[in-house]
């Protein structure tokens, strides 16, 4: 199985896909009221404590609700409820140069009734993953800004001045950042050789877990974010996939592919060098790439050049997973087993019986 990037496409590339999510995007509003909150994890809370119109929690609320809808950054989204002034939900984009890059993170908030005085709530919507040291994987959210994490008096909560907006836009340069594995205290500290690889191998953990969530919220997306999931990650999708190629052969360290030096991350860093990646990295890589194919397809990405990869070429040397299936058994049925899925992968997308064969000896092209 070759890891060769597919040749780009003249139309539509990765720069002009993710513009037009970005353009999608605009069309789904970055605040608004919205009735369900049927999903909503803190739901159950508070129903008895109505917020009566004028009182102070009422004024701050609605104050929030101002800010939140003038000043949201590109990558933020919120929905609040008519019928709960005290629920919000919000999901952050990744940014580009950390292994968050695309993926979609949501949160829960609620505002409980001695608001402001104590810090909203917030339950981070994990799906069992733990892909940061302060987002758990029970959905705990461990913050200074919210009282969850000891910081200094200008660090933590502060009723007069504190926002949401405060909350969110730290959750995403603070927390989803580009060495996750530092926001760990215990962690020591940056350019230690030591603690850079241990970095590094967080990183492969970490976007392997971004990918899984991806395949669950496409899956089961948040109530009335159904069609900003599907298009994102269908407008998404190429950028994403290129990720995937560029991280599982090395040609970038993972977590910078979108970053101004993409390789490393570092001044020093050149197009043509390489940077090491884990066999558990690339085994478990190749395995969610197929599954992202599919997802993808479905959500109405065009991934016809990604498709390619999983076909090889009668002159291709073995793939790295075809060699490591024969090293560990040379029973030619487990070579059929793993390659008889991605011919199944094929015709799913349409490429139809007789696109790929499977032999004892790996996959072969037509």
């Amino acid at each position: 199985m070759s890891m060769a990037l597919p040749a780009k496409p003249t139309r539509p590339t990765t720069h002009n896909c993710e513009i037009q999510g970005k353009l999608n995007a605009l069309s789904f509003k970055r605040f608004d009221v919205v009735l369900d909150d049927s999903d909503h994890c803190f739901r159950k809370n508070g129903p008895d404590c109505i917020i009566k119109a004028a009182s102070k929690v009422h004024k701050k609320i609605m104050k929030e609700w101002r800010i939140l809808e003038k000043h949201l950054p590109d990558s933020i989204f919120v929905r609040v409820y008519e019928n709960r002034m005290d629920l919000l939900r919000a999901v952050i984009v990744g940014a580009a140069g950390t292994p968050y890059h695309n993926g979609l993170y949501f949160f829960d908030f609620y505002f409980p009734p001695n608001y402001p005085t104590q810090p909203p709530h917030v339950y981070y919507h994990s799906r069992g993953l733990k892909l940061n040291p302060n987002l758990y994987s029970d959905g705990r959210v461990c913050l200074s800004l919210l009282n969850t994490w000891p910081g200094k008096k200008f660090e933590v909560w502060n009723p007069n001045e504190s926002t949401v907006l405060q909350i969110l836009v730290s959750i995403q340069a603070l927390v989803l950042n580009e060495k996750p594995y530092f926001n760990e205290p215990s962690h020591g500290i940056f350019g230690r050789a030591i603690w850079e690889n241990r970095s590094k191998a967080y990183n492969e953990d970490v976007f392997l877990f971004s990918c899984k969530t991806m395949l669950l919220l496409l899956r089961r997306p948040p109530k009335n974010f159904e069609v900003f999931v599907r298009n994102h990650f269908r407008d998404r999708a190429d950028s994403i996939l290129r990720a995937c190629f560029a991280y599982m052969d090395g040609s970038v360290r993972v977590g910078y592919y979108g970053n101004n030096n993409e390789n490393d991350g570092s001044s020093s860093s050149s197009s043509s060098s390489s940077v090491e990646v884990s066999e558990k990295f690339k085994a478990s890589m190749e395995k969610l790439y197929s599954e992202l194919l599919v997802a993808f397809q479905k959500s109405g990405a065009s991934v016809g050049n990604f498709v390619e990869r999983l076909k090889v070429g009668k002159e291709t040397t073995p793939s790295r997973f075809q060699v490591v299936v024969k090293k560990k058994n040379n029973k030619p049925g487990i070579s059929k087993k793993v390659f008889s899925k991605l011919k199944k992968i094929l015709t799913f997308l349409g490429f139809g019986k007789g696109k790929a064969d499977v032999r004892s000896n790996g996959m072969v092209g037509t």
